[in-house]
């Protein structure tokens, strides 16, 4: 199953049981699936995730009421409906049977007798529906499916949703509904007010295209046709087919008029026209020669809307003829003494409103990062004093002073002036390293450990902090990162993580006035740009545009990709900042960045362990006995568990989905998260992986040294559980579940925790965690604790200064740890040092020079938007 598949089975788990994709469309996919509590089968429409967010779901729920309503034996029937893990569906009786678009597409056109009585079975559900105040405004040949030849009429209920998310402007929506063949020329004017007599229209140009084998307006593209059906008149359809009886061709000739008025005063008139054989001779079919009029209200609208064309063109043709501005494309060099730091949890640049000034957090190799601010006119950057171990800026609206992160005995988030000068504290506590935005509605938002785990805001002249957006659980929403507050000040996007993997993230956007928040787009992070469009980065690195309306939080359009190689880091952190005058900065390389294995001696040097063995690879383990190491690899957003011996032996890939792998006690397993839970396979790959637990949105994993014990974090909470047993024992909760790991003897658990603002080792008694407490770092902080094989010593990394360091530790019944002690800084570091038994390490390197000094390229675009022009129709 695909990974959508996947979560929609979750989502529904225990109601329907999804079999298979039977298709998709513009607006949905449609899956076969059983529902379990009648035992029948049946039809689940997902709607796509764009139309879901124009949608929302308290609309959807309130409109798809429209077909729950109706009983009519030519109207599919509703049986459900609802959201669920973002989703938006609805679910019908599973049909065996075709559409009228399957069958055109087989035989091309329809026998004459079965194409009218098929339309006017439609007309009879239409009628039906007209009576009970129900438009359906998608009259298409994929929206009628023929079921032992009888027609049934699909999707009440969505076009009229779509109609009333864009005001009534089903047009303006930017959605794809489908093609423009159907529409009315009411719908393709964008008029207002649709009243029943356009599906008047759809359903004769439906039963045009059965009868002549083609729609009555064709076209090269989509515009061309709504050209056509808005100035020309259709040709006879037995023009095309002369088998077609007289009366049948001036019934569709009156319904296909321009104007309503000229139109059948209702579908069931123009049903009964089809077989009233007298009705050629009130309307002759020479009336209704392509290019003629037929009246002063007709040529009144005809002279309206060929006037309105050519404005239009005319219009067109005029913005086409300005100049131009040029894109300019430049890579950012930064001094060898200040790259940026190559730390993987912070956001590392800022661009200034006025798209004229960067800021950035760079430093010298072995000292911590400070912000540096470098204007464009300017060949060198300036430091900012006292902002030592800063990250994460933001420029304020007016671009005269800077939100970030402080980080050197806590975490707090400061505000100094661009200009420089003192820095003034707005935060103090429970900031944690996601992200700082400044808004313009008078508030700091950035990343907290405040209650569930989403984002928190402070106003920008300082005060108590308080919550900003809760992670939905329901939807299985693991945290909130990354805040960009839009310019509006109405809104602020963010990503949402669903457990660690990086095609794991989707992006929302919290509306500030209600605290609530909805799912946009599938994608690591986002930002607004001045052109109404959202500009959001894929795992893979890729950047794409949709419409967005900042005003009513929707996207509104189809998303178009606008080129690749932005750099993706942890935690889907995709660097890229758009000023309001159009200038572009992003960061460029790391989301490709290709690792390599690196044995490191205790004075820091490294030696690579085998060059042919490189790729993007995450999540190192080495084995107990030191000749093979587990990782995740990374190709594009698939994540696989490979074995490689060591030095120079073979590479043996174990599960096709997996993270986070850890060792069996014995060397001879591997265990490692995927998204059905935690599985284990052999470590030579000969059978594949079994379940072990079926919990979801785990983190981090380790196994105790005995074997007895598997131990794990999920959703802020440790379990641990004895293997052969099903229930898992609830340990504690409060911790950083990531990173932990069970001593060689199984005795004690060591694990970062940043209660403080600051990460710290902690070591607690196993499985008895509430005995006692041990806190291993001083002054340094750490994080990301690792055992020496021996069991003697510590080791843990300084994030900020990217240093391992080591602690001197005694295990047994009871536990002590002397001094930690500097150890050596490697840069370029992409993983956690594993000690090896000799005393080496084993770590994942960036192989790109660059990369390792811990620079990354910064690419600066000016008149971005003349680019985005072209690519993403900007208007």
């Amino acid at each position: 199953m695909t990974h959508q598949t996947d979560r929609l089975s979750t989502a529904l788990a225990g109601r329907y049981r999804i079999e298979r994709a039977l298709g998709a469309g513009g607006m949905a996919t449609v899956y076969l699936a059983e529902d379990l509590k009648h035992d029948r089968k049946v039809a689940i429409k997902v709607l796509k995730p764009e139309l879901a967010a124009v949608l929302g779901a308290e609309r959807f729920v309130v409109e798809i009421k429209t077909t729950a309503a109706m009983s009519h034996p030519h109207i599919l029937p509703l049986f459900d409906s609802g959201t669920a893990d973002g989703f938006l569906f609805y679910v019908m009786p599973y049909i065996a049977g075709e559409t009228i678009r399957e069958k055109l597409n087989r035989e091309t056109q329809f026998g004459v007798d079965d194409a009218v009585r098929i339309a006017r079975e439609v007309a009879d559900a239409l009628d039906y529906a007209h009576r009970h105040g129900v438009i359906h405004r998608d009259i298409k040949p994929e929206n009628i499916m023929l079921h032992d030849g009888r027609a049934m009429v699909m999707d009440f209920g969505i076009a009229l949703a779509v109609s009333a998310a864009a005001g009534g402007r089903m047009t303006e929506t930017g959605l794809s509904l489908g093609t423009p063949h159907y529409m009315s020329p009411e719908q393709a004017t964008a008029e207002k007010e649709i009243t029943p007599r356009s599906d008047e229209y759809s359903l004769a140009s439906v039963l045009y295209e059965m009868l002549a084998g083609q729609p009555p307006h064709v076209g090269g593209a989509a515009q061309q046709v709504i050209m056509r059906i808005i100035t020309e008149q259709a040709r006879p359809v037995n023009e095309f087919r002369k088998n077609v009886p007289a009366h049948v061709v001036a019934a569709l000739a009156k319904a296909l008029e321009k104007l309503p008025a000229d139109r059948f005063e209702s579908v069931k008139t123009f049903s009964d026209a089809l077989t009233n054989q007298s009705f050629a001779t009130a309307a002759p079919t020479s009336r209704f020669r392509a290019g003629q009029t037929t009246g002063v209200s007709q040529r009144v609208f005809l002279a309206t809307a060929a006037i309105a064309v050519v404005a239009i063109v005319a219009a067109a043709w005029a913005l086409s003829r300005r100049e131009p501005k040029p894109v300019t494309r430049v890579s950012i060099a930064l001094p060898d003494n200040h790259q940026l730091t190559d730390g993987t949890t912070q956001w590392r640049v800022a661009l200034s409103p006025d798209g004229r000034t960067i800021v950035y957090a760079g430093g010298p190799p072995n000292a911590r990062a400070q912000l540096w601010v470098r204007k464009l006119d300017d060949l060198s950057a300036t430091p900012l004093a006292g902002t030592e171990g800063a990250s994460n800026p933001s420029f304020s609206p007016d671009g005269k002073h800077i939100a970030y992160l402080g980080n050197v005995s806590a975490r707090v988030i400061r505000v100094i002036p661009v200009a420089g000068g003192p820095s003034v504290t707005v935060a103090d506590s429970l900031v944690d390293n996601g992200g700082v935005s400044w808004g313009h509605d008078g508030y700091i938002y950035f990343d907290a450990k405040l209650a569930g785990d989403g984002l928190a805001r402070v106003r920008e002249t300082g005060g108590k902090a308080e919550v900003a957006s809760m992670t939905d659980t329901a939807a299985r929403e693991s945290f909130h990162v990354h805040p960009a507050a839009l310019p509006n000040g109405r809104g602020v996007l963010f990503s949402v993580a669903h457990g660690m993997a990086l095609d794991g993230f989707d992006v929302a956007v919290l509306d500030t006035r209600t605290g609530k928040h909805r799912i946009l787009v599938h994608a690591t992070s986002a930002r607004y740009a001045p052109s109404g469009h959202l500009l959001y980065m894929t795992a893979t690195g890729a950047m794409f545009a949709v419409p967005f309306d900042i005003n009513e939080l929707r996207i509104t359009g189809e998303a178009v990709p606008i080129f690749e190689g932005v750099a993706v880091r942890s935690l889907g952190r995709a660097e890229v900042e758009v000023a309001a005058n159009g200038t572009l900065l992003y960061a460029a390389g790391g989301s490709g960045a290709v690792n390599e294995l690196v044995w490191v001696a205790r004075d820091g040097s490294a030696v690579v362990v085998d060059s042919s063995f490189t790729g993007r690879f995450v999540s190192l383990k080495l084995s107990p006995d030191a000749r093979s190491a587990v990782l995740t690899r990374v190709e594009g957003t698939k994540q696989s568990v490979v074995v490689k011996q060591l030095d120079r032996g073979p590479t043996t890939k174990v599960a096709d989905d997996g993270t986070s792998p850890t060792w069996s006690a014995d060397g001879k397993s591997i265990l490692f998260v995927s998204r059905r839970g935690i599985e284990r396979v052999p470590a030579d790959g000969s059978r594949l992986p079994a379940l072990v637990s079926s919990a979801q949105l785990v983190a981090s994993i380790s196994v105790s040294g005995d074997g007895k014990w598997l131990f794990y974090g999920q959703a802020g909470v440790y379990y641990g559980l004895m293997f052969g047993d099903t229930v898992p024992r609830r340990l504690t909760e409060g911790l950083m579940n990531r990173r932990a790991t069970l001593s060689p003897d199984g005795k004690w658990l060591a694990y970062d925790y940043d209660g403080t603002g600051r990460f710290e080792v902690i070591v607690v008694p196993f499985p008895d965690v509430f005995v006692a407490r041990h806190q291993v770092t001083t002054s340094t902080g750490g994080n990301v604790p690792r055992w020496s094989p021996d069991g003697k010593a510590l080791y843990f990394m300084d994030d900020q200064s990217r240093e391992l360091w080591s602690a001197p530790v005694t295990l047994g019944a009871k536990f002590s740890a002397g001094t930690p002690r500097r150890e050596f800084r490697l840069p370029g570091i992409a993983s956690a040092a594993e000690p090896a038994p000799d005393g080496r390490f084993l770590a994942l390197r960036l192989a790109d020079e660059r990369a390792r000094s811990g620079g990354i390229e910064l690419i600066l675009v000016e008149n971005f938007l003349e680019e985005l022009k072209g690519k993403a129709k900007v208007k």
